[in-house]
């Protein structure tokens, strides 16, 4: 029964940081380090500042 709820837990922590956007970090430093190694990776703020900027100049299909 707690394996069960661990899991569940698990999952569910999983989803959330998925929708929000929590793995994106790591994801794109890891990407960095995989294919351009010689670049300088972003701090955590300086990702986010980037990221926001670049979608207000393009919106693209949002609902607000």
């Amino acid at each position: 029964m707690v394996n069960a709820v661990r899991r569940g837990w698990k999952a569910v922590a999983w989803y959330v940081t998925g929708v929000l956007g929590e793995s994106d970090y790591q994801r794109y430093v890891a990407h960095l380090r995989r294919n351009h190694p010689d670049a300088l990776v972003p701090t955590v703020s300086e990702y986010w500042r980037e990221r926001y900027a670049e979608q207000d100049a393009n919106p693209g299909a949002r609902c607000c």
